[in-house]
């Protein structure tokens, strides 16, 4: 009778952790959709979930032009997903606010019956070195390192699944939203590689790729190389807690 208490206990114990460590794990990553407009596009959203953070945007899927984007922080409570909002192109006025819905994991599939909205998995996470979100906390010019405090309510801030990566600038405080772009991304010998899929402030630089050298130091990312516009950078990243 002891043993088979045992083992029902330890059985127990195992599909707690295995419950525990799915939830944990099954949001992380990059999703897709696709939607039709009104005026017949066919759009493409892309979300992206880091621990702690999140970001959803909605682009053309075949021209890159943008359309909109929101996020900010989230946490999930079994079924129920709650966000606050920090950027919101579409309602700016939503930026501080909270809000709740339920989400469906199956498989590879996300829902959320509330919105009527399902999206395919695109990675969990991997094989990025560079997956999770980061602040710009920094830039080196003239060889003298220039930061930045990362309290304040102007951010810039980037989220990277394994695949994905998505750059926003915008202020808590103000509700200010500055720009933003995204696309794919690769990590290879050193090099960090952005595919350009869409870019808020400049529609034509969507199918436009640059190569940047980038290198973890004490934590921080740092991302040297020439912007969209062709100019000399060098960034440096901190992870946001």
């Amino acid at each position: 009778m002891l043993m088979l208490l045992s083992k029902q206990i330890f059985f127990f114990l195992i599909v707690v952790c295995l419950t525990i460590g799915a939830e944990a794990q099954s949001l992380i990553g990059a999703w897709e959709t696709t939607t039709t407009s009104d005026s017949g596009v066919k759009l493409k959203n892309i979300v992206i979930f880091s621990e702690g953070f999140q970001v959803s945007t909605w682009f053309h899927a075949e021209t890159g032009k943008f359309v909109k984007t929101n996020g900010g922080s989230w946490s999930l409570e079994g079924q129920m997903i709650t966000e606050t909002v920090e950027f919101d192109t579409e309602d700016p006025e939503r930026v501080g606010s909270t809000v709740s819905f339920k989400v469906e994991v199956n498989e590879n599939v996300l829902r959320a019956p509330e919105y009527s909205m399902e999206w395919t998995l695109i990675d969990a996470g991997g094989p990025g070195e560079l997956q999770g979100a980061w602040l710009m906390s920094g830039r080196v010019r003239d060889g003298k390192t220039q930061t930045r405090d990362l309290n304040r309510p102007r951010k810039t801030m980037k989220i990277l699944s394994g695949t994905r990566f998505q750059w926003i600038a915008y202020n808590t405080e103000t509700k200010k939203f500055s720009g933003t772009g995204g696309g794919t991304y690769t990590t290879i010998d050193g090099k960090y590689t952005e595919n350009i899929e869409f870019f808020s402030r400049d529609d034509t630089k969507a199918g436009l790729s640059l190569e940047f050298d980038y290198a973890l130091e004490d934590g921080k990312w740092n991302h040297k190389g020439f912007s969209s516009k062709g100019d000399p950078m060098h960034e440096i990243w901190s992870r946001r807690d």
